[in-house]
């Protein structure tokens, strides 16, 4: 399995007890979504490795108590500290409407309701405070804020993304 076909869920924090049991903080807003795996790829030397589940459980808010097969001991359990989850992307539940995950997006065509077709997402920028669209238009990059207010309309089936841009700013990139 490679992490492109895969989505990041979360990352071992601590160990939770001498046998090998493990916390993860998972990057969900809901984490009782995925209590009940049966496996789940652990990113270890820049490999994921296929872990299979004993016993999960939520603990307190976000974190998830795992108990691995093939984990029984502390020092197992260090190893694994640190180390980041991640499934495959068709164990996400699909989104409807003007939903979308940011992976899904990238190769639709962005249309401004002023602008018209104003380029192809060639990719999803989230490291930043407002998450940004990056949009591909004739050599030129523009940051496009994925923003409620700011998207019209996601149609999965022409690929496009409809969106009504504060004034100004695709004259900034492209005038």
């Amino acid at each position: 399995m490679r992490k492109e076909d895969c989505f990041y869920l979360g990352k071992i924090v601590s160990k939770f007890s001498f046998k090998g049991e493990v916390l993860a903080k998972l990057d969900t807003d809901e984490p009782e979504l995925y209590e009940n795996m049966e496996s789940v790829f652990v990113s270890m030397r820049n490999n994921l490795v296929p872990f299979f589940i004993e016993r999960s459980r939520l603990h307190k808010s976000a974190l998830l108590r795992l108990d691995f097969e093939e984990v029984n001991s502390e020092d197992d359990a260090d190893k694994m500290i640190g180390c980041e989850l991640f499934l495959p992307l068709s164990f996400l539940p699909p989104l409807e409407g003007n939903k979308f995950y940011f992976h899904e997006v990238v190769g639709f065509t962005m249309f401004d309701t002023v602008y018209g077709n104003i380029g192809l997402i060639t990719g999803v920028n989230d490291t930043t405070t407002q998450a940004l669209f990056e949009v591909e238009k004739e050599g030129k990059q523009l940051l496009i804020p994925i923003n409620d207010d700011i998207l019209q309309k996601v149609d999965r089936n022409n690929k496009t993304i409809t969106v009504t841009t504060p004034e100004g700013l695709v004259a900034l990139y492209l005038d």
